[in-house]
């Protein structure tokens, strides 16, 4: 039960900040964003919602393998899972909220850096761990580029 509790936590920790992140953008995402200038490639409001719940679900059970192993270094992931959840959630803050796609991009460069460090060093200790952390690193990478072309072109 314990083994699947480290799983099911982290999942539902994710959504929470997912959630409580939706509610600072709601009026932004209303109001301010559709206004902006924004690449072709821009996906349509309804992908948003659907791409965090897969990321969620999978960053959740990539931290939950972490924590059920045996390795040694389990505070350092979980340290490292809770920095980047932070910069997650301080984006939503810094983009939407505030309505600054430069301090945005500052925080999602941030954000970049420590997914991509967990996700190499997650792949010394657990491969699995790592994997499902690529859906995230690509989500974001194409997020990057979408702040950092809002942040040209606005």
């Amino acid at each position: 039960m314990r083994k699947a509790l480290n799983i099911i936590i982290p999942i539902l920790v994710c959504f929470l900040v997912g959630l409580s992140a939706t509610y600072f953008q709601a009026d932004a995402i209303k109001n301010w964003y559709p206004t902006l200038i924004k690449p072709a490639v821009t996906p349509p409001n309804i992908v948003f919602p659907i791409a965090w719940s897969i990321i969620y679900v999978c960053m959740g059970l990539s931290i939950g393998l972490l924590i059920n192993s045996t390795i040694e270094r389990r505070r350092f992931f979980i340290k490292a899972f809770i920095f980047q959840l932070f910069f997650n959630f301080t984006w939503s803050i810094s983009f939407f909220y505030i309505q600054n796609p430069l301090i945005g991009f500052i925080n999602i460069l941030l954000l970049d850096i420590f997914v991509i460090n967990y996700t190499l060093k997650s792949y010394q200790v657990n491969k699995a761990s790592s994997i499902l952390f690529i859906p995230y690193l690509i989500w974001l990478l194409f997020a990057t580029y979408l702040n950092g072309y809002i942040l040209m072109y606005n």
